[in-house]
């Protein structure tokens, strides 16, 4: 009689078991189906050089990525004039779901006047890309003084078109606190990104990276100054992670090429499913 009913449990088990997993599945691909509703194919990441570099101070960076990624991405680089109009060269390809945009300024000019410039042209040519392209999510990149310039935006001026969300930003060398190697005195420039930080998207991920040839400097930022980005991004955004970059071609100018970069930003920016030993390499770096 027991064994009769030990059966019976065990077969009533397969069938509560053959019913719900199928369900089980179908609510995992329900969930994943409502989490990327209404977001555009196009997600592009769109790159920021540094002061006094043009719209092709990324072409050695596109190059390394194209040796490397399994899909090859098409350019657009714009120039935005003094006025607020833009000069454009290149093209996004029609069937290319995450092209490279590249925007530089025909005043790219240092010094927090001239940032601040910067940030409120990146907001023309950031509408027009919205515009004409017709996204509503993408990645960012900057380098040097374009993490200043794309943080500025991030925190001011991106919510002037609320439909579109950053993803993921990444900075290489960027300055929070300028030319300043002090761990206390605050820059200028430092205070009015820390003053906008409320203004940042709670759900962006923040990756800053820092280049280091003698662990206190690339050799044109101090490290100190990389630091303070903890400061403007961490508890407001929804993950902020630093990134030290040691050894060869870790110069300023360097750092945009610097193979470890272009492992970090293809598994942490363009999301791609990179050999395990690029990803554990990548996560011996990481400091949170």
């Amino acid at each position: 009689m027991l064994k009769r009913n030990w059966w019976r449990w065990l077969i009533g088990l397969f069938v509560v078991i053959g019913i719900c997993w199928p369900a089980y599945n179908w609510s995992r691909a329900n969930i994943t189906t409502l989490k990327t509703a209404g977001r555009t194919r196009m997600a592009p990441i769109i790159m920021i050089p540094g002061s006094s570099a043009t719209q092709n101070r990324f072409d050695s960076l596109i190059t390394e990525l194209g040796k490397e990624t399994p899909a090859k991405h098409s350019v657009l680089k714009l120039t935005v004039q003094t006025n607020g109009s833009i000069k454009y060269s290149g093209t996004i390809n029609r069937n290319d779901n995450q092209p490279f945009i590249v925007i530089g300024f025909a005043d790219n000019k240092d010094g927090k006047a001239n940032i601040d410039k910067q940030a409120k042209w990146l907001n023309v040519a950031f509408k027009s890309l919205v515009k004409t392209y017709k996204f509503n999510h993408f990645q960012a990149l900057g380098h040097s003084n374009g993490g200043l310039i794309w943080t500025l935006f991030l925190e001011r001026y991106l919510k002037e078109t609320p439909k579109v969300r950053v993803e993921r930003f990444m900075s290489i060398a960027s300055p929070y606190n300028m030319e300043s190697t002090s761990t206390t005195a605050k820059t200028s420039m430092f205070k009015e990104l820390y003053e906008y930080r409320t203004g940042l998207p709670e759900s962006l991920t923040v990756y800053s990276i820092a280049g280091t040839e003698n662990y206190t400097s690339d050799g044109t930022v101090p490290y100190n100054s990389v630091n303070y980005g903890k400061y403007i991004f961490q508890d407001q955004v929804k993950h902020f992670t630093e990134i030290t970059v040691t050894g060869a071609n870790t110069a300023h100018s360097d750092l945009p090429q610097n193979k470890q970069i272009v492992a970090l930003i293809r598994q942490y920016l363009m999301a791609e499913n990179v050999p395990n030993s690029i990803r554990k390499q990548n996560q011996q770096q990481l400091r949170r």
